[in-house]
């Protein structure tokens, strides 16, 4: 009896228990007529709440240019928010089908499953927005963002080089900018522009955790430059300092690898290893920047800049202002001539601060005319005391650090040039070669590419400029103040190693100079001259016969002059590599055999252009079949620029295979059988392999 009982009781706790469970799960349907609405309602407080706190982080973020940063927790809390919200709107849109699928008063479903699950989503959805709106409730959305670790450093220098400093910040926010490079000459500003970045990191937004700056220069000792980056990243004791490079390289990478962080290192004159000194390689991955200044663009390229940055002198407008804040206005105003003369000399600095600010500061006590006049002489001659003390040294160290000794005289070669001017590279290679500076090679084509080099380096270090296209040629040219600098080493160096004096002369350019005649004895004091240069003077009719003194010369440029006739003394020059009478539009007489004399003559150009200036007397109005018989025996010509008229000079020049390579230009200028020329052209001119430069 009493195990029946049991049984019966057990039967009916279970039957109450799934009733229980049938109707709890029931309400999901049964209720849906009063959740669907309430989660709308909540999810319109949800939403409202969600913009609030947004809001608020806007308004923040935007405060003091964005030098709040919001709480990870209030982020966090906006991210689950945005994806409750997407959720829940997903279910009050699918509201209104479900609520087709009740009948019998809303007390069940015409798809019992599917109401069920929906309904079960509605309450939890309620729920859960419920627990979430009350975490939302924040006193404060956002915080002090920590400004980079950075020590401000003084700037002295007012100047304004505010354009660049945007240009390498640009480099700092892009992503994909890890190596930035900052190149230009010495004085130029670069470790001016290098602290103004520095100290801008104090004040402008960024999510750098350390700033890190590093004095360089020649010579440069790793330890050193570790105990410098050390003292940021607070290893500064005693016993650190002692640790070896490698042990310290280990210590700061450690502390480096873990952070954003911001390299500056000043004054590179070689690639710097950053292994050895522990700096990881910045990246993209790490989103940290090494930005360092240098002399050499080769220097940005061997350490791996992505961007490479020149530093260029101020325009003249930008010169005149920081030469005239240096010197003062009470100065300038004290007589009414001065600011035309203080013009003169803020030019004479050619734009590069380092002088501007130098000379501008000599110069804010000078109230007298004389003291002006006297510095723009001295500027001239190179002299002034404060460019010979405190420019000049400064600049030379680009010049002792050139790789070797005859790029340096190749430097100083091209200061013999007027300032300002455009040295055509060809020329210029030309004169370095017949002064026997290019001595690796004894032939002009092959020394070509030597000097192409040297001149590439001159450029790269800075010490050479672009000096764009002239006719057709490309040129360089020196800035003033080094070119003043390369006068100063000269003078130097002549004061301290050797008298200088006319027999030991060795290049003389006498170009544009006006000149109408030269004296007789004029070459008797130079027997070791290399190189004359008299070209474009265009009243100069003739040449002294005691020219025939310069037994040493390799270089005789008489182009664009008015020579009427080459003196037969010229026999006497047999070391001749290089002769231009190229325009002697008064050319009338070359003595037979006077050409084949130089049997070392490895360029020759005799090129006219007669249709611009023409002239019936000129040697080359007629033929010129005998010069071409003379060109003939010259076996070691490797450039020919000439002008023919006849067909007959033509085929002579043809004839000889040599000639077809030795063709530099050709001017077919007019010509006398034009239509046979037509088609000999077709047929013919294929063979001129060398020829640039053709003129019909």
């Amino acid at each position: 009896m009493v195990n029946c009982c049991s049984v019966q009781w057990s039967f009916e706790n279970f039957l109450l228990r799934g009733w229980d469970f049938i109707v709890s799960h029931a309400n999901y349907v049964w209720k849906l007529k009063q959740t669907l609405p309430a989660l709308s309602a909540a999810l319109q407080e949800m939403t409202a709440q969600r913009n609030d706190v947004r809001r608020q982080v806007d308004l923040a973020e935007q405060r003091l240019q964005r030098l709040l940063k919001p709480f990870e927790q209030v982020q966090l809390w906006l991210l689950k928010a945005e994806t409750m919200i997407t959720e829940a709107q997903e279910l009050v849109s699918n509201g209104p089908q479900q609520m087709n699928n009740l009948c019998l008063g809303g007390c069940a479903s015409k798809s019992c499953l599917s109401s069920y699950k929906f309904g079960k989503k509605v309450a939890k959805m309620l729920q859960e927005i419920s627990h979430h709106k009350s975490k939302g409730a924040f006193e404060k959305v956002a915080v002090n963002q920590p400004e980079a670790s950075v020590v401000v450093r003084p700037v002295e220098q007012a100047v304004d080089l505010e354009s660049t400093i945007q240009k390498v910040w640009g480099c700092i926010v892009e992503t994909d900018v890890g190596i930035v490079g900052l190149y230009g000459l010495g004085g130029v500003g670069k470790t001016t522009i290098l602290t103004k970045l520095n100290n801008k990191f104090s004040t402008t937004p960024n999510n750098f955790d350390v700033v890190i700056w590093a004095l360089v220069s020649k010579d440069y000792d790793v330890g050193k430059i570790q105990d410098r980056i050390g003292g940021n990243l607070g290893f500064s004791d005693d016993s650190w300092k002692h640790k070896s490079v490698e042990e310290k390289a280990v210590d700061i990478y450690g502390v480096l690898r873990n952070k954003k962080f911001v390299v500056l290192l000043d004054d590179l004159w070689e690639r710097v290893n950053l292994n050895q000194v522990g700096i990881p390689k910045p990246s993209q991955e790490n989103g940290s920047k090494l930005i360092f200044t240098t002399r050499s663009l080769e220097v940005c390229g061997e350490m791996g800049a992505r961007k490479k940055i020149k530093v260029e002198c101020l325009e003249s407008e930008k010169a005149w202002e920081l030469f005239q804040n240096e010197v003062g206005y009470e100065t300038l105003n004290s007589h009414p001539d001065i600011p035309n003369l203080a013009k003169q000399v803020a030019e004479r600095c050619g734009g590069l601060p380092l002088a501007l600010i130098t000379i501008g500061r000599a110069m804010a006590c000078k109230t007298t005319l004389g003291d002006w006049k006297y510095a723009i002489e001295m500027l001239k001659r190179c002299a002034l005391s404060k460019m010979e003390n405190e420019v000049f040294p400064l600049l030379k160290f680009s010049y002792d650090n050139l790789p070797n000794a005859t790029m340096r005289s190749c430097l100083l070669y091209c200061c013999l040039h007027p300032e300002d001017y455009c040295i055509p590279k060809k020329r210029l290679v030309e004169y370095w070669f017949c002064e026997g500076l290019l001595n690796e090679f004894d032939r002009i084509s092959e020394a070509q590419m030597q000097g192409d080099n040297i001149i590439s380096s001159l450029l790269n270090a800075c010490l050479l400029e672009n000096g764009g296209v002239i006719d057709g040629e490309d040129c360089v040219k020196m800035h003033d103040v080094i070119r003043d600098m390369a006068l100063w080493i000269i003078r130097e160096f002549e004061a301290t190693e050797k008298t200088p004096n006319c027999p030991n002369l060795q290049t003389l350019f006498r170009s544009r100079n006006k000149l109408k005649a030269v004296s007789g004895g004029f070459f008797q004091c130079m027997p070791h001259l290399s190189v004359l240069d008299l070209s474009t003077n265009y009243e100069l009719r003739a040449l002294p016969k005691g020219i025939s003194e310069l037994i040493s010369l390799e270089c005789l440029d008489l182009s664009w002059t008015g020579i009427e006739e080459l003196p037969i003394e010229l026999k006497s020059l047999t070391k001749l590599k290089l002769l231009d009478l190229s325009c002697m539009f008064n050319l009338r007489k070359i003595p037979q055999h006077l050409i084949s004399c130089f049997s070392k003559l490895q360029i020759f150009r005799i090129l006219t252009y007669s249709k611009d200036y023409p002239n019936e007397d000129n040697v080359l109005s007629g033929g010129n079949e005998k010069l071409i018989e003379e060109l003939k025996g010259l076996q070691r010509l490797d450039i020919l620029r000439i002008q023919i008229k006849s067909m007959f000079c033509l085929e002579r020049l043809l004839s000889f295979n040599l000639f077809r390579c030795w063709t530099q230009a050709l001017e077919l200028g007019d010509f006398r059988e034009s239509e046979v020329l037509k088609c000999f052209m077709l047929r013919k001119f294929g063979a001129f392999t060398n020829t640039t430069h053709l003129q019909l």
